[in-house]
């Protein structure tokens, strides 16, 4: 099943739901109609019941090269108003990927720059081709990578983060491994088969389980050490009483 009449491509696959960026003459670059088209493609795979983890790529070389230009120039000419609008609708998108119930994996080919580079590691995981570079180099053209900053602190160390966007610094996939930006990294030529080999995982663990787990770990983030136990105690009961988790332990008691 796929729906190819937009900036964004959602094909179900089984439990899969593929998503791909498909403005490849542009190398993917953000726009207003492509953010839009994430969010609802986002929420379509949150809705569908089968749908267990969702793949976010690009069409074309690129995984997503940031703001495309028209995007820059309206930028330098909107109001106020105009810009905290179109800011804030970005930031929608990087709290959505969060809040949805499925793992969302970055499969990353090509570049992946400035605001691509944040989506990127905006997600849950980060699979990347060996030939990918990662980067913000916003500071170039006196621009700040004001949202991604919070989303590199939470990925990598205070000094590879500040490095990484100050100097406009453009790094390999396996640099991005040690930096801790990226899950793994695959050859380019097996990339396809080893994305779906990976994602096919989650069709061996329970979807409830994975998906209160999702949202504890970054429910947390913010909590001081008792309270994020607290919350681990809410959850903890929550899943006991889970018909998932009673048939687990059924299983699992039938083969001790």
């Amino acid at each position: 099943m796929a729906d190819d009449n937009s900036t964004v491509l959602y094909d179900l696959d089984g439990g899969v739901a593929r998503i791909t960026l498909n403005r490849p003459e542009k190398r993917n670059a953000l726009n207003e109609e492509l953010i839009d088209g994430l969010k609802n493609a986002l929420r379509r795979a949150h809705d569908e019941e089968n749908v267990r983890v969702a793949i976010l790529s690009g069409a074309g070389a690129d995984f997503c090269s940031g703001a495309d230009l028209a995007a820059l120039q309206k930028i330098s000419t909107a109001t106020v108003t105009e810009n905290l609008a179109d800011a804030r609708s970005l930031m929608e998108l990087f709290l959505l990927i969060k809040a949805v119930r499925l793992p969302v994996i970055a499969a990353v080919r090509g570049r992946a720059l400035a605001g691509g580079c944040g989506l990127a590691l905006a997600c849950d995981m980060v699979l990347a081709a060996r030939t990918a570079r990662f980067g913000f180099p916003e500071v170039k053209i006196g621009f700040v990578p004001a949202m991604v900053m919070a989303i590199l602190r939470r990925n990598t160390s205070e000094k590879r983060a500040f490095e990484l966007l100050a100097l406009a610094t453009e790094i390999s996939a396996d640099e991005a491994v040690t930096y801790g930006l990226v899950n793994r990294v695959l050859d380019d030529e097996a990339f396809a088969d080893e994305l779906d080999v990976f994602a096919h995982q989650f069709e061996r663990v329970s979807m409830p389980a994975v998906s209160l787990s999702k949202r504890l770990f970054y429910e947390t983030d913010a909590m001081t050490f008792k309270d994020a136990l607290e919350s681990g105690v809410d959850t903890n009961v929550i899943a006991r009483m889970a018909e998932d988790c009673r048939k687990g332990i059924e299983r699992f008691l039938k083969k001790a």
